[in-house]
């Protein structure tokens, strides 16, 4: 049995992107301790298939057609789960895309896009069930991020911000409603074997060369989010996974120059790459 299932005896959550990838695993993992999960995700079909799965683990999943991007529908999807369950005790900020490319070749509407889901999803989901978790003064928020919002590599600007926001946002609710009795975790991983990159709208080269690295991985979702709801039960803030977040965080943290050397060669080998083309 997980940890948050015994501090929260009436196991409510709420997962974006919960159709698939870590959102699915997610949902997985709470059914098996009997949770009723909010079960949200833009795909209603796709949803409903991962719902059929949920249900034979033992959850009780309530299926809300969701884009995190659009603030009046998140806010009647947050009123109909508290109003049906009467509170939240796990909220999930789970749903985003993976992009890449050039700066200089990033549309304004690519922008607009990635940061309305994957920044201003997460400020959606906090800003419509905090009030929730203020009132009852108990719950979890898990914020799921990346590595890439403190690493900030090269052609990956618009992803790297997006996630930066996350990680931000995270650091000040941390700090404002801890004192509640309101937990909070942030998870910023490397590379999990997951489909992040099926909506992708930057350059054929960069969305190419991401899914190349997502391929490599070995790490599975349902490995990765077990390893977060273990932490996030324990109280940690801050998850990073694998060991290559891990370590990359503590240079960077510790190291700069060097971190900032090893970024600027991986940019001089993508312009080489570039210029051979």
């Amino acid at each position: 049995m997980l940890e948050l299932t015994r501090k929260f005896k009436q196991k409510r959550a709420f997962v974006t992107g919960a159709a698939m990838g870590l959102g699915k695993s997610f949902c997985k993992h709470l059914a098996k301790d009997g949770w009723t999960i909010g079960m949200s995700d833009i795909s209603i079909e796709k949803l409903e298939a991962a719902a059929e799965e949920i249900r034979t683990l033992g959850g009780n999943p309530i299926l809300f057609s969701l884009d995190v991007a659009d603030r009046e529908r998140f806010r009647e999807v947050s009123e109909q789960f508290v109003g049906q369950l009467g509170g939240i005790d796990l909220l999930v900020n789970n749903a985003g895309v993976g992009d890449g490319g050039s700066f200089h070749e990033y549309s304004l509407e690519n922008w607009d896009w990635m940061l309305g889901i994957n920044q201003m999803g997460v400020i959606h989901g906090c800003h419509f069930f905090v009030p929730t978790f203020m009132e009852q003064k108990s719950g979890h928020i898990i914020n799921i991020a990346s590595a890439a919002g403190y690493a900030n590599a090269p052609r990956m600007s618009p992803y790297n911000v997006s996630k930066a926001a996350v990680i931000s946002l995270s650091e000040s609710l941390y700090y404002e409603l801890t004192p509640l009795g309101i937990k909070i975790s942030l998870v910023m991983p490397t590379f999990i074997r997951t489909d992040i990159m099926q909506s992708a709208r930057g350059s054929s080269d960069a969305i190419k060369a991401g899914r190349k690295l997502l391929d490599k991985t070995t790490l599975q979702p349902d490995d990765a989010v077990m390893e977060m709801l273990v932490k996030a039960g324990k109280g940690k803030f801050e998850i990073a996974l694998p060991f290559q977040s891990r370590m990359s965080y503590w240079l960077k943290r510790h190291f700069p120059g060097i971190f900032r050397s090893q970024l600027m060669k991986l940019a001089a080998k993508q312009i080489e790459r570039a210029n051979r083309k």
